[in-house]
């Protein structure tokens, strides 16, 4: 209980010092919005008007995944900045604890992406919110942001001994949401990004909210999304606390 509780203060503490910061607002005001109505406009154009709260929820999903992994990278970096990060990691807890709750709040304010994109393409475009499963739906989202944070924790492990974070993350933003299928249908990708959707929570995370939205067995996506997100806490785990050993053997860890 005490390691929940700490975990939960934790992700408040960090979801409190994201609110303050101007850059982090304008993104995740403007960004969510900008990638529904580009969505809206790219199915309107491919003559598919019927699947247009699918594009809604693609984007809120792509909001999310935006937010975990610059939150993530951003939050070491300023932990970096601040002079905080040597305290984090000498802090009598394992540094997998004392990251994870930085991943979970930048998972948690992701959210506000999924409300924008669906309220923007309610109230702009007339965006039917039909929800095959409301209640699924209310269940699946908050499966695959806790998932995501997860996930979050072991690329925050490489964000350790990284002087500039940004330089990975902005590699991979647009390819790991493009093979995960939460815009464009896994179908219509070439064969070889198969095995690599299948290994990345994100793909499960967003059938299981696509399915929830649209119809289709939401339990088996949210559970294998959970069940990779559970590895990907264990190996991330394991890979902070080397690369933590790593970075101060070589005097790294406040290098900015």
């Amino acid at each position: 209980m005490r390691t929940l509780r700490m975990i939960a203060v934790g992700a408040l503490l960090h979801a409190k010092q994201l609110s303050r910061s101007p850059f982090e607002i304008a993104t995740a005001l403007i960004v969510p919005v900008v990638q529904a109505t580009l969505a809206v406009y790219l199915f309107r154009a491919g003559g598919e008007p019927g699947r247009l709260l699918e594009a809604a929820v693609g984007a809120g999903l792509m909001g999310v995944w935006s937010s975990v992994l610059f939150g993530s990278g951003g939050a070491i970096q300023g932990q970096r900045w601040q002079g905080t990060l040597e305290m984090i990691m000498l802090a009598p807890r394992p540094p997998a604890l004392m990251i994870l709750p930085i991943t979970l709040a930048t998972a948690l304010t992701g959210t506000y992406a999924m409300l924008a994109t669906l309220l923007w393409g309610r109230v702009l475009y007339g965006i039917p919110l039909n929800f095959a499963h409301p209640v699924l739906f209310l269940v699946a989202v908050p499966g695959c942001v806790l998932g995501l944070g997860m996930f979050g924790l072991l690329l925050a492990s490489t964000f350790v001994l990284m002087r500039n974070a940004n330089a990975l993350t902005n590699t991979l933003e647009y390819p790991i949401w493009l093979v995960s299928g939460m815009l464009v249908p896994l179908t219509v990708l070439p064969g070889w990004t198969g095995p690599i959707a299948a290994a990345l929570p994100t793909t499960w995370g967003a059938r299981a909210v696509r399915e929830a939205a649209t119809g289709g067995p939401v339990w088996p996506s949210l559970g294998i999304c959970l069940a990779i997100s559970l590895g990907c806490l264990a190996v991330g785990a394991l890979m902070m606390t080397y690369v933590e050993r790593r970075a101060r053997a070589a005097a790294t860890l406040a290098l900015a």
